[in-house]
């Protein structure tokens, strides 16, 4: 059975049973997966390993461009 298969029963169901509807599959995937990155980050930072990707929180340094002038 497929997961909409599943999710069309279980509407079904409610209906029935005078129930609110589940939610369709889907839609809290996008939460579940930013939950899921924070707890990892946090995790790394708990265990002192460096970050990678995601917002900074310190701005970057500028980098110098060599002292060779233009033209």
């Amino acid at each position: 059975m497929s997961s909409t298969q599943q999710y069309l029963l279980d509407a079904y169901r409610a209906r029935q049973l005078g129930e609110p509807a589940p939610p369709a599959p889907g839609t809290h995937e996008s939460r579940v997966v930013r939950e899921w990155r924070e707890r990892r980050r946090f995790r790394a930072v708990l265990a002192g390993r460096r970050l990678r990707g995601g917002p900074r929180l310190l701005p970057r340094r500028r980098r110098s461009r060599g002292s060779g002038a233009l033209g």
